[in-house]
């Protein structure tokens, strides 16, 4: 049996990972040393947060706050590519925003730096908070 936590954020990788074919899409994995020159995105499982938790029927009601991490390489055209993906990244989402059973998903503006690489061009990347809204009548399921 899957938890609803586990089923909303591997429908989340699923779709993400469909949504960007020509991107490398982790879960829970250590940034790599390369990255394609493409970018990567890295799914976290993120933070459950405090349920509130209702009566009759007895539910707790999450907002667990995932986030997606974006990265990529230093190139010419690293802003423009960067802004794209972010842009797909937010289609996806929007295009399942009850992916593996959520009530609703939301995403949240990201959070941008550059990353310095010994002898390379720096890194774009971004870390996209993303609420997952979904009750369940156990908090361990």
């Amino acid at each position: 049996m899957t938890s609803k936590l586990e089923s909303i954020l591997a429908a989340l990788h699923a779709a993400l990972q469909a949504g960007l074919p020509f991107v490398t899409v982790l879960r829970g994995e250590v940034l790599p040393e390369e990255l394609t020159a493409d970018g990567m995105v890295i799914l976290r499982d993120g933070e459950p947060g405090q349920p509130e938790e209702t009566f009759s029927p007895h539910r707790w009601h999450f907002e667990h706050v995932a986030e997606v991490e974006v990265f990529v390489p230093g190139t010419v055209t690293r802003d423009a590519a960067f802004d794209a993906l972010k842009v797909q990244i937010g289609t996806i989402l929007a295009a399942n925003w009850t992916a593996g059973g959520a009530d609703w998903i939301e995403p949240m503006a990201p959070t941008t730096t550059d990353l310095p690489v010994n002898g390379a061009d720096t890194i774009k990347a971004a870390t996209i908070p993303v609420v997952l809204h979904f009750w369940t009548s156990d908090p361990l399921a």
